[in-house]
């Protein structure tokens, strides 16, 4: 496993999460990765006919988080203890960190830290067969869709956290129609599959409805 940007910073980030060649869940991924490419967004986040939607979350999810990993890579030059000393979406909203297992009462941290601590739990997760099985046959656990979504609107707050706070810097190094088309993705999938909240998009909520305003 490769680590992105490890050059870039100090900073270690995330391995990428790969999904087994030769699974089902790979050939999905394939045809996700076709679909994205006819330029249609709201066809391209559809469950494929006869696909099961567990599995369709999961390859997307793993896919978000590869990407939202990658696009954070980019700018943590910017993103520090001193420049981001708490994880803000704006000014109106700030996240604490909980995971209720290790840390049940949310503490309040910088952004670089927020993220870190956000991804590695993410990866922990997908990498919990019993949680996102990659073999065929397993089956996915009851609450799934509840596991994916809390995932979802966590992996929401980083993009919150970039466009609210490092859009300039996002825009010098010549990322946004990389960020833009990523998220955009990434709405009309949560969109399709009523994965979060429409309160938690607060933050994000105009550029939404002006990405997503009636353009496939």
């Amino acid at each position: 496993m490769s680590f992105l940007f490890g050059n870039r910073s100090s900073k270690t980030f995330k391995p990428k999460k790969n999904i087994p060649e030769g699974s089902h869940q790979h050939e999905l991924m394939k045809h996700a990765a076709a679909t994205l490419g006819s330029g249609n967004l709201r066809s391209a986040v559809m469950l494929p006919e006869g696909e099961d939607i567990h599995e369709w979350v999961a390859v997307n999810t793993v896919d978000f988080f590869n990407q939202i990993n990658m696009l954070y890579g980019t700018i943590t030059e910017f993103c520090t203890e001193s420049s981001c000393s708490v994880m803000s979406a704006g000014p109106k909203y700030e996240y604490h960190w909980a995971d209720g297992n290790q840390v049940k009462k949310p503490i309040k941290c910088s952004a670089p830290k927020y993220i870190d601590f956000l991804m590695t739990w993410v990866q922990d997760q997908l990498d919990d067969e019993s949680l996102f099985p990659s073999k065929i046959g397993v089956p996915f656990p009851p609450n799934f869709l509840t596991i994916a979504k809390t995932i979802l609107k966590r992996l929401f707050r980083v993009y919150a956290h970039i466009y609210h706070q490092h859009f300039k810097e996002v825009v010098s190094l010549g990322e946004e129609a990389h960020l833009n088309t990523s998220f955009k993705h990434f709405v009309y999938f949560i969109q399709e599959f009523e994965l979060i909240d429409r309160k938690e998009l607060a933050p994000l909520q105009e550029l939404i409805d002006r990405l997503t305003n009636g353009k496939p």
